[in-house]
Order: structure tokens, then sequence, then C-alpha cells
């Protein structure tokens, strides 16, 4: 039996029927878009809408994709001319998808060089990133640029060899504005509510501390939109790579595996032209605050609830999570007492239908979303997803018994990753090592170590931090949690009276 061939241009034309392929001339597709990040969830969402936009209204909206960070994409996309097969899996169903809308992979791990070269051409208009939340640099609680991160600290010593998204966005403005001077827009696709806000003070303030006018210049000349992303797309597994092989009869080493649903809604700012993904589904309005805290604080807030109470309570994947009758019956309950209260209105959409709608999605047993992953740089996370929420309540003088849960869950998360509890697991989280360190000292005193990991003001606000009823309620779930039966603890919030369970300690025998 003859080995499987691999996905190239041309082969297209030799792909069974049941494969939707690129509906245009890819040959004389040129780019305009660049796009900083090219991992999963941005070939299953935005590539994916240049893809359609491009069927529909042929333009010069090629992307070129550039990686700063591992993984390398030259031996994977590159190899293939930037196609690759984007797998829809609901339960037992499979569709495939070639996406054609990437031109070009450009791999800047080593150097900045290849990037900045991409990212100052005249040609390109738009440039959107997906870089996770770290990536910005910033001060989770304030949205501020971290002036002490390593990487700014380099890049302002050695701001023509940059390390930092901010630092080299800043370079990359500098370089247009010394050679041609035209307008760009800088799209945030990241899940961080106002990313174009946080964006836009991350580069200017870089820009600032540079000087040389490029802070000016960058007010006139360059916009940072904000915008609400969303598609569940899990990390890429071999046994997605073979199903494209078995059943479809061609190699993909790039392929990517999303849900049905998809929304993008981009608020109506830019400094020039922009693609026109409007007319592919996705949304141009005045304020996408709304929609970001919606789906923050629902989607978002649910996945990071079964994240941490699904790897405390054993559970591998959020679809086995989700399955499990109490964690069912607490998420559902945290959204609907706690979460929705918070929400502004939201133009065409029932909050209580949404609610329901983003568990259901959750239970897709196809879509094997680790848990793990889901937990991954938590402490960048649930400052929107849980402590904004938290602090809106907090307000209104309501009850947070339901949403201080997940927020113990994050720091027994952490905690038991340390030696002291035994490296349970590995976690991937900047704070990790404080919070490990922490523990080391705390051990088994919950108060000492909600208070120390409390303490950690990039994270907690301290007005936040020094709430009583906060602070008592997030000692009591972390003290559940790192006890013997984390879900009897769950049990016990669900039971109700929640707030009864702060009248006598929470471990149990």
């Amino acid at each position: 039996m003859s080995a499987a061939r691999s996905l190239r241009p041309a082969l297209l034309d030799h792909l069974p029927s049941e494969v939707r392929k690129p509906a245009y001339d890819r040959a004389a597709l040129k780019p305009g878009i660049a796009h900083i990040g090219v991992g999963a969830f941005h070939r299953c969402h935005q590539a994916e809408y240049t893809d359609d936009l491009l069927a529909r209204n042929f333009d010069h909206w090629g992307l070129v994709g550039i990686n700063i960070r591992p993984p390398l994409l030259g031996q994977t996309l590159g190899q293939q001319d930037g196609l690759y097969t984007r797998l829809i899996r609901h339960n037992d169903e499979v569709e495939a998808r070639v996406i054609g809308s990437i031109v070009r992979i450009v791999d800047s791990q080593e150097s900045a060089a290849p990037a900045l070269e991409v990212l100052s051409l005249p040609d390109i208009e738009m440039v959107t990133m997906t870089v996770t939340e770290k990536g910005y640099c910033h001060i989770p609680s304030s949205g501020a640029l971290d002036l002490d991160h390593p990487d700014i600290v380099h890049d302002l010593a050695s701001p023509e060899a940059p390390r930092s998204v901010p630092g080299i966005l800043a370079r990359a403005l500098e370089l247009r504005m010394a050679s041609h001077g035209r307008p760009v827009t800088l799209l945030s696709c990241d899940n961080i509510p106002a990313n174009g806000t946080i964006l836009g003070n991350v580069v200017r303030a870089f820009a600032e501390q540079r000087g040389n006018r490029l802070a000016d210049w960058i007010a006139a000349n360059v916009a940072f939109p904000s915008a609400m992303v969303d598609r569940i797309a899990p990390a890429t597994t071999e046994t997605d790579i073979a199903t494209v092989e078995q059943r479809f009869g061609y190699r993909d080493s790039a392929v990517v595996v999303g849900e049905r649903f998809r929304q993008w809604v981009i608020e109506n700012r830019s400094a020039g032209r922009v693609p026109r993904w409007d007319r592919v589904g996705a949304a141009f309005v005045d304020d996408v605050t709304p929609f970001e805290h919606l789906k923050m604080r629902v989607l978002n807030g649910a996945q990071t609830t079964l994240c941490y109470l699904g790897v405390l309570g054993g559970f591998e994947h959020s679809f086995e999570a989700i399955a499990d009758p109490l964690l069912a019956t607490f998420v559902r309950r945290m959204l609907m007492e706690e979460t929705l209260p918070t929400l502004m209105p939201v133009p065409g959409i029932s909050p209580a239908a949404y609610v329901e709608q983003s568990l259901a999605r959750l239970t897709n047993t196809a879509i094997r979303h680790r848990n793990h992953q889901i937990a991954t740089d938590g402490s960048q996370k649930i400052v929107q997803r849980l402590l904004n929420p938290i602090r809106d309540r907090l307000a209104k003088g309501k009850s947070i018994a339901l949403l201080s849960v997940p927020v113990a869950g994050w720091m027994a998360y952490l905690v038991k990753a340390s030696a002291r509890f035994g490296r349970t697991w590995q976690v991937s989280d900047p704070f990790a090592e404080k919070i490990a360190a922490l523990a080391d000292r705390a051990g088994l005193d919950s108060k000492a170590l909600a208070d120390a990991i409390l303490a950690i003001d990039a994270i907690f606000d301290p007005a936040l931090a020094a709430n009583a009823t906060f602070r008592a309620h997030v000692i009591a779930g972390l003290d559940g949690l790192l006890s013997n039966d984390p879900m009897g603890f769950v049990r016990q919030v669900c039971a109700g009276p929640t707030d009864a369970r702060l009248k006598q300690p929470a471990r149990f025998a």
C-alpha cells in the first residue's frame, strides 16, 4: 500500500469531493494581513473567516503567518504552502475543509528580523494577533505595561532586536514611520477584555519610553480596535492527523480541529482599509464590551471553573467534567445566579439562552479539550473571567459564594503542583513558581496560603484582596478543595444556603 500524498497546492484538484477547497485563485492572492501567533485558534477562526471572504470578494487580503514563539512553522505549514485542513467535529460527525488564505509562513523565533521585515511592508494594512494573554507583557490587574518584565527590560535596552510583542510592534511601527509612513490597524484577537485598549496601552507605553516622536506618529496613524473571538479549538492530536489520512486519503501535518460554532465581533475603528469580514458572518460594532463580557464571563468562566474543579475531581477533559451531574449543576447555578446579573444587555442575545448554548457546546465529545490545557496561564485569565464579576457582585452587596469557588480552585490547582503537596501534576502559569514557593512555606494552613496568594497585586487588586467577604470565601474554598474530598466540598456548596459554610471549617477528615 502506497503512502498517502501530502497536502500541497498540486494535490487540491485530486482531493475527494467531500473535502471543501479554496474557492479562489491562490496564485493571484497578494498579502495584505500579517498575523502573529499562527496556532490552532487562528487557523480555526480568523484564517477561516478570511478564506470565506476571499471566496466571496477576492481582494489583496492574503495572510502572512508569523510565529515569534515555538513551534516552528516551516516544516509543517510552510512545506504545505500555507495550506491546511480544518476539521469540524461534533460528537461522531466530521467535516473537512482545506483553508488557503495563508500565503506565506515566517519563522521569527531566533530573531525578530523576519517578522519586522513583514510587519513594516507598505502592503500590510492589517496586523492581527493571537499571542495569549501573557504575550502582552501587561499587569493583569491594571492592564499597564509591565516595565519590569524581562523581555521589556531587554527590548528597551536593545530596541532594534526586540523579543516581546510590544517591542516588536513598536519597532515595526518605527520602521513604517521612517520608510513609507502608511497607516496600519493592529487587531488583537486574544481572549482579554478590552484587548485593543490593552494592546494600545502597551505599545504606546513602550513607544513613549523610546521617544523619537514614535508615540505621536502612532497616535496619528495606528488604530487598536478591540475584538471578541469565539470558537473552541483544542490542541491537535495524532488522532486528528490520522483521521484526515484514513478518511480522506492524504497526509496533513498542520490539521486543526474546532466546533461548529464561531463568532467574531470587531470594534468599528481602523486606520485605513480593513477586510470586510462582516460579509461572511463577523460583526462590526461600536462597542465590543457587552459581547466580550458575555463570552468571557459565561463561556470562558464555565471553562475555567470546569477545568480546575475537573482536574481536582479526576476528569481529564472538559466534556467529561460537564457530564458530571454535580459539576454541571454547580457551573449552571454559578452562571445563572451570580454571573448573569453582572452583565450589561447584549443586542439580540438572551443571556439565559446563551448560558445553555455555552454549556451545550462543552458537552461535545469530539472536542477533546484537556483540562490542563484550559488551565494554562490561569493567572492571566481569572481577572476577567471571575474576579471582575466578583467585584461587581460585592459592590452591590450580593453573594459570591459560587464565583469564589473556582478562584479557590485556581489556587488549589497551583498549590498541588508544589513540592510540599507532592507535585501532583505539572502546571504552566507565569505565577506557578511563586505560588509553589508560598505553598512550600505555608503547607496545609489554608488561611496563610490564601493570604499569601491574595497579596500578589499583579493578579488581585488590593481593594478586592482586602475585602473580608471575598477573603472568607476564598479561604473556605481553598480549605475544602485541598481536602481529601474536594467534590464533597462542591456538593456542600451546592446544597445551600451557600453562605452557611463560612460558619464552620470546611476541611474533611
